[in-house]
C-alpha cells in the first residue's frame, strides 16, 4: 500500500538539501544533491511508517501538498526551496530492507546433520524457530 506525505526540501549552501516532514514532528533528513535528499526521503519516511506499524502505532494523516508552506516551517527558508510529495511502499520496501534474509554459515555434528538430512528437515526453517522461541518473538 502506498503512503505519501509531504515534504519541505531546502537547498543548503554547500549544494546539499535538507528534508523536512512537517506532518511527522518535523521528522528530517538530508541529501548531497537533490536526487539523493529525494531518496534518503522514501528512506526516512519508510522507517518512520514502519516502526509505526512495528509500535502499533498510528501515522498522523498527511497533509495536502498546496497546505504546507515551506517558509512556515523553517526559520530562514532559503530561496529555492519546494515541497514534494513522497511516496513509498512500506510493505515492498519493508521486505526489501528490514526484513530481507541473511545468509548465516553454522557449524553442527556430521551424525546430527546426517540425522536432519535423512528426516527432509528444512534446516533454515528449523533455525528461524529455535531462534524465535529463544527471543520469545513470533
Amino acid at each position: 500500500m502506498l503512503s505519501n506525505y509531504p515534504a519541505c526540501f531546502y537547498p543548503e549552501a554547500d549544494g546539499q538539501y535538507s528534508v523536512i516532514f512537517p506532518d511527522l514532528n518535523h521528522l528530517s533528513t538530508c541529501g548531497a544533491t537533490l536526487d539523493d535528499a529525494f531518496a534518503k526521503a522514501v528512506d526516512c519516511l519508510a522507517g518512520y511508517l514502519y516502526s509505526c506499524r512495528k509500535d502499533g502505532e498510528k501515522a498522523p494523516p498527511p497533509s495536502g501538498l498546496k497546505s504546507v508552506d515551506p517558509r512556515a516551517e523553517y526559520e530562514g527558508c532559503p530561496d529555492g526551496a519546494f515541497v514534494n510529495m513522497v511516496m513509498v511502499d512500506v510493505d515492498a520496501y519493508a521486505k526489501e530492507h528490514f526484513e530481507k534474509s541473511v545468509k548465516k554459515t553454522l557449524t553442527i555434528p556430521a551424525w546430527l546433520n546426517a540425522a536432519a538430512q535423512e528426516k527432509g528437515i528444512n534446516f533454515s526453517q528449523t533455525l528461524q524457530d529455535a531462534l524465535k522461541a529463544q527471543l520469545h518473538v513470533r
